[in-house]
């Protein structure tokens, strides 16, 4: 299929035989892992360990201008961004390490082309924090969290699909591979037009899809490999969204549909799309592209394994992201009042947080449980709400399931982004993490249903993530582990003006 994707086309078809209009070109999460945008929930490059990287571009005939976007887990402020340039069926790889100064570094000996990273291993930047940076449109304003290079240390990163590339143009002749005829052989000119802000948007044909990606986090002196898919947005934008290296822009907040069947296009609209409980489609508009995005992500509950057995040596680490958390929430960046389902700006009560009160459920095999109960609370809370509650303080959270709280860190990464949790049982079971209740209630307002005309609210938080567990039989070096993607559940009412829920969205 050219220039197409194949979820917007079997979208499309179910949209033609349920009588629904304008239901294709919707933000959406694909579950095959093909989009226009990738997110990886996590990396790090503590305990000795080095998170690998790769990125394809499955489209045979076009390439792909992508904006890499590396972002530090207090509060998504970013450490490094670099324009890549996929010539059709490219694939790029690389890692970030330890930068042997307390910071982590990127390196790689891909020879896609990379506008702008000039030397390698490049280290991650403060200046997206501590009030150093320039933007392309002025100086960066720092924050109130850590300013030093250990804030690099640990994140998430999302690539962002700026354009399509037509081979024929002067930028798709600079970015293909000539082939030389030996196995992995092949480099391109990365000639001009390539770092050329001027041109290059003019060569750019409008985004379609057909990226896919995956983390590797690994320690080869310990032997363990931890692997994920990374989540993939498909429908995001239909414009072209190109910006320089070095640009904030695009973020997640660009994401613009134009809706099949509506003339004249929604200007300004993003609309999402979800399934939910027994496959109803869910479709809600929203003048805002992160609302759009975070609806395709929001969860009332996030459930997961976890495994604890000391018998063999079992250690859990949940990784819970919120991919979208840092436009609600830093002010000093995105100015305006803290919106939800968001409650609490970043450094409110606490320089290097932004908290969030959950509840965690733990369950044994054998149907034994106990819950972590947090009291209601005032919205926006309070301070005595987070003095009697569990909560999650940061843009990424990992939730250490331990019987012994380890020294500052967590059990299977070393996060110092950590939460610890005494579960029930001694060996393991299951989890659910409420991200509804807490704050006095987490709700995604702003909505629009396209069909009914009234207002829509998902409930709980936008979430992404997984579990990772290890086990350990004779000698250090003889780890196994592995990693499993998060499941959720979620809620959509229809609400009246008074918020209160007329139906489920549909």
């Amino acid at each position: 299929m050219k220039r197409n994707s194949l979820t917007t086309a079997v979208v499309a078809g179910i949209a033609g035989i349920a009588g629904f209009a304008g239901l294709a070109n919707a933000v959406d999460l694909n579950p095959d892992g093909l989009g226009q945008v990738l997110l990886y929930p996590y990396y790090t490059v503590n305990k000795g360990q080095d998170t690998l990287i790769s990125v394809v571009n499955t489209d045979t005939e076009f390439g792909k201008a992508v904006k890499v976007r590396f972002l530090e887990g207090y509060n998504s402020r970013e450490v490094l961004d670099f324009n890549l340039y996929l010539s059709a069926a490219d694939v790029w790889t690389a890692w970030i390490s330890d930068d042997g100064s307390n910071g982590a570094a990127i390196n790689t000996i891909d020879e896609s082309c990379i506008d702008y990273l000039p030397s390698l291993p490049w280290s991650f930047s403060t200046g997206g924090f501590d009030g150093s940076g320039i933007g392309a449109s002025g100086p960066i304003p720092k924050d109130s969290g850590p300013k030093t290079k250990d804030r690099t240390r640990e994140g998430y990163l999302e690539m962002i699909l700026m354009g399509d590339i037509d081979p024929a143009t002067s930028l798709g002749r600079a970015i293909t591979h000539k082939q030389n005829g030996n196995p992995d052989g092949g480099v391109p000119t990365c000639a001009a037009p390539v770092g050329d802000d001027v041109v290059i948007p003019g060569q750019l044909l409008p985004p379609t899809s057909g990226l896919f990606g995956g983390a590797w986090i690994a320690n080869v002196a310990n032997g363990t490999a931890f692997s994920y898919n990374a989540d993939a947005i498909e429908g995001f934008s239909y414009l072209v969204n190109y910006t320089g290296p070095s640009s904030l822009f695009p973020t997640l907040q660009g994401a613009r549909t134009n809706p099949v069947g509506i003339a004249p296009p929604l200007s300004g609209v993003a609309r999402a799309y979800v399934f939910g409980d027994n496959g109803a489609l869910i479709m809600s508009d929203y003048a805002a592209g992160e609302d759009a995005v975070s609806a395709i992500f929001m969860a009332d509950t996030v459930y997961n394994e976890y495994m604890i057995n000391a018998a063999i040596g079992g250690q859990s680490d949940w990784v819970v992201t919120f991919p979208t958390k840092r436009f609600y929430v830093d002010n000093a960046l995105y100015p305006g009042h803290v919106l939800p389902p968001f409650a609490e700006k970043f450094g409110a009560t606490d320089p290097n947080q932004s908290r969030i009160a959950i509840t965690l459920s733990t369950y044994d095999h054998e149907e034994g449980s106990t819950d972590t109960i947090i009291p209601r609370c005032p919205s926006p809370p309070d301070a005595s709400c987070f003095a009697q509650s569990p909560f999650l303080p940061y843009e990424v959270n990992v939730i250490s399931f331990t019987k012994t709280s380890p020294p500052g860190e967590s059990t299977v990464f070393g996060s110092k982004l950590y939460r610890t949790v005494d579960p029930f049982g001694d060996t393991g079971g299951w989890a659910g993490l409420d991200l509804a209740s807490g704050d006095g209630g987490h709700i995604l307002p702003r909505g629009t249903n396209p069909n009914s005309g009234n207002a829509t609210q998902f409930y709980g938080l936008p979430a992404t993530g997984f579990w990772a567990a290890v086990a350990q039989r004779g000698s250090a070096s003889a780890n196994y582990n592995g990693v499993w993607r998060h499941r959720a559940h979620r809620t959509c009412n229809d609400v009246n003006t008074a918020g209160q829920p007329i139906q489920a969205c549909s």
